[in-house]
């Protein structure tokens, strides 16, 4: 969930390696944090970059978009996903299957994960702006679950579903960030597992935490739905 991405990109899936996107993104987390977001500019980043201020608006539509890029495409990820979900997964093994598999970050990419939601929450501009990814990805559930139950998107149970999920995805992000030692996968299949079983006393367990924990193992004692 993210959010809410890293200095280390091997292994990573979903955006070439030294794209100009990318590009954009690393020079201006470094503007930022050196000399603060409100007092970088656009034409800052863009000139960093060898690039022009248009150039820039094609990766971007704001400055503050900068700092979703990775979050906007697991988001489109997720659409994607739960486009092609069998009609018999059941609505939150879709949702969970989907989520794991939009969400590729590990403990490498920790760093930068927390330099973005550093600004992101001391930032009033950004705090506003984040409203809006979440939002998006929270619609990408409801949308889904509407889809899938015939309800309008809108109506009680698709909105209940999509803000639950996203609440105990941020949940398992933030745990994960703190302590950066396993996949971002270990923490959210274990919180959506909990949210799917309506956190009853037997799936409340220790979080995941620490070396060997790692997301092969979960998922031997805790499977995916076969797809």
């Amino acid at each position: 969930m993210s959010v809410a991405a890293p200095p280390a990109t091997s292994g990573r899936r979903g955006r070439p390696p030294g794209t100009s996107r990318r590009k954009l993104e690393l020079i201006a987390l470094r503007l930022f944090a050196a000399q603060g977001f409100e007092e970088t500019t656009i034409d800052q980043i863009a000139a960093e970059a060898g690039v022009s201020r248009r150039a820039f608006f094609r990766y971007f539509d704001s400055k503050p978009d900068v700092l979703w890029g990775e979050f906007d495409t697991e988001v489109a990820t997720m659409r994607a996903l739960l486009d092609e979900v069998p009609a018999g997964l059941p609505v939150m093994a879709a949702v969970r299957r989907a989520v794991l598999a939009a969400n590729h970050y590990r403990a490498a990419d920790v760093p930068e994960l927390r330099a973005r939601m550093s600004l992101i929450g001391s930032v009033p501009a950004l705090m506003a702006n984040a409203t809006v990814h979440y939002d998006a990805w929270e619609r990408a559930v409801s949308d889904f679950v509407a889809r899938r139950t015939g309800q309008p998107a809108d109506s009680l149970y698709p909105l209940a579903v999509g803000r639950a999920t996203l609440a105990a995805c941020r949940a398992a992000y933030d745990r994960w960030v703190v302590h950066a030692d396993a996949d971002l996968t270990v923490y959210l299949d274990a919180a959506l597992r909990a949210l799917a079983a309506g956190f009853a006393g037997d799936v409340l367990t220790e979080e995941p935490r620490g070396a060997g924990h790692t997301v092969a193992a979960a998922r031997r004692h805790h499977p995916l739905p076969a797809r």
